[in-house]
């Protein structure tokens, strides 16, 4: 499977303000790109809203509860009370057990919020750091916990201090090694990582050891500056979290490198000194001094939410604007989003459904756009429901916190294939009995609980319930980014009518609105909107964005 549009090309590299017209079309595109799967009356709203407006909505970063203890292997936290800041058992046996407790409880957590997303690119946002530094969930969630806090809180902040702060976390300190870095024994995995895939990038080899925007040199000495950084607190029956200390002391034992450290050339041959605690924050400033930074940045933020195929147009038209926002901005990234999600460039039809969902796409796009939320009547019964999905989203290839690797997952970076990774035949498969699942079986199942997608709500919300036509034009709005034939339409409305015509349809909907609690008038009507939407999301239209 392949994005429809996979040879064309933009018509406009612009990064001028979209003139218009703003229409339904628009408005959806930017919700699927910011969001994991938008409503028709938040794609409604937005057309009401306007651009301008609706960007500066979805640049916002919301509030939201903290993870809640449901399983009962959780001694030490209250059930249904949070566990962030709680102690672990001093016995390793019962730590473990109650380490697993929170690993569920966070999986759920991480599920649950990308389900109630509000209008906020918020989420999408976050699996985009989240993929960018690629950690995987480390010995104590507490330290998972924060990490991933530590994303939401600068999702749409500086990038510079995101990566300052980064550094010294300690769910990366363990994942990198950094918590064992020290001047007797330095490690270069963070050194090496900070300079090829979270700042500056590898360039093209260009020499021995030389990579066109940074040098073996580089890793080396950057590996002495963020020596004396180590974790305390993990799994502590005494520490409310793990954190990282700089230089702790036995007495006259310095695990810091106070010496010089000269960077080569493509930093100007700087020398950076002993600056103990704040060293790993002064390279960093250095760093960013580079604006390959900035050129590498936007790429990435490019190949996430407009295309990944970086042309050499794009590359000498688009790339360079967005960078030189992140600059003039001093690396705050809503500026260069905001501009970006506002331009004749991504607006251009050529663009649109050029990605294919990723596995959160899909299976979270499912629900979301079908307003179908996971409600089933107890803390216990709905986590258990949100680990099944995060059970599914690890068979199709994209568990969160769970990343392959610190580059994150490969259809995000890995040439020239990309977001085609995401299917092969196995995931095809998967992702069919998914839809098939959730819509016309009993649901997708978690103890003797079943999920299956709202049908009646998402109907009933539609623009006219009661129109057949109205009703698959709504449906492939929301759900395909780009115009499906009349001919599929048609077999979509045959589908929805059962074949007896947009009259039979019209009544027997009426006969249901005036009497929404017989099952005999529901049942039906909810079969029929099943069987489309599970036509739907097996069609190739439906797997891109």
């Amino acid at each position: 499977m392949k994005p429809e549009n996979e040879i064309a090309n933009p018509a406009s590299m612009s990064m001028d303000p979209f003139p218009g017209p703003w229409t339904k079309a628009e408005a959806a595109h930017l919700l699927r790109r910011t969001m994991f799967g938008p409503t028709n009356q938040q794609i409604l709203d937005a057309v009401s809203a306007g651009m301008v407006s609706t960007v500066a909505t979805l640049l916002q970063i919301p509030a939201i509860d903290q993870p809640l203890t449901f399983d009962p292997a959780e001694t030490i936290a209250p059930q249904g009370a949070t566990w962030v800041t709680s102690l672990y058992p001093a016995n390793e046996t019962q730590a473990g057990a109650v380490e697993a407790a929170r690993l569920k409880s966070l999986g759920s957590w991480i599920m649950k919020r990308m389900n109630t997303e509000p209008l906020s690119i918020a989420e999408k946002m976050c699996l985009f750091w989240h993929n960018h530094f690629g950690v995987t969930a480390s010995s104590d969630s507490r330290a998972t916990y924060n990490y991933l806090m530590l994303i939401r809180q600068h999702a749409l902040g500086n990038i510079k201090q995101l990566i300052k702060d980064m550094t010294v976390d300690p769910c990366m300190l363990q994942f990198l090694n950094g918590g064992t870095n020290t001047v007797y024994s330095p490690n270069e995995n963070y050194a090496r990582e900070l300079l090829e895939l979270f700042t500056i990038g590898k360039g093209e080899q260009i020499g021995e050891g030389d990579y066109s925007t940074y040098t073996e040199q580089d890793v080396a000495a950057g590996a002495r500056i963020l020596t004396g950084y180590i974790v305390q607190g993990m799994l502590s029956s005494t520490v409310t979290t793990p954190y990282a200390v700089f230089d702790p002391l036995a007495p006259g034992i310095v695990l810091h490198d106070t010496g010089d450290k000269q960077l080569s050339y493509h930093f100007n041959n700087q020398i950076v000194s002993n600056g103990g605690a704040t060293e790993y924050a002064d390279y960093i400033d250095i760093i960013f001094g580079r604006p390959e930074v900035a050129t590498f940045l936007s790429k990435e933020l490019y190949k996430f939410f407009v295309n990944y195929d970086i042309t050499a147009t794009v590359a000498t038209e688009v790339i360079p604007v967005m960078a030189q926002t992140m600059i003039d901005n001093n690396y705050e990234v809503a500026p260069v989003l905001e501009q970006l999600f506002c331009s004749q460039h991504f607006y251009d039809e050529a663009l649109r459904g050029s990605l294919l969902r990723s596995p959160l796409d899909m299976l979270i796009g499912m629900l979301n756009a079908t307003e179908t939320t996971v409600d089933l009547g107890s803390l216990a019964q709905d986590s258990n429901m949100y680990l099944v999905l995060y059970a599914i989203t690890q068979i199709l290839g994209q568990a969160y916190a769970e990343p392959p690797s610190v580059a994150g997952w490969p259809a995000y970076y890995q040439a020239p294939a990309y977001y085609q990774l995401w299917v092969n035949a196995t995931t095809i498969k998967s992702r069919f009995d998914v839809a098939t699942g959730i819509t016309v079986f009993t649901g997708i199942p978690s103890g003797t609980d079943n999920l299956k997608v709202n049908a009646l709500g998402f109907l009933n919300n539609l623009s006219n319930p009661a129109n057949a036509n109205q009703v698959i034009d709504d449906i492939c709005d929301v759900l395909c980014p780009k115009p499906i034939s009349a001919a599929q339409k048609l077999i979509l409305k045959n589908i929805l009518t059962d074949t007896q015509g947009d009259t039979v349809w019209q009544s027997n909907y009426n006969m249901y609105a005036n009497n929404p609690g017989n099952t005999s008038l529901s049942g039906p009507i909810a079969l029929r909107v099943n069987l489309v939407l599970n036509t739907v999301f097996k069609m190739p239209q439906f797997h891109t964005i």
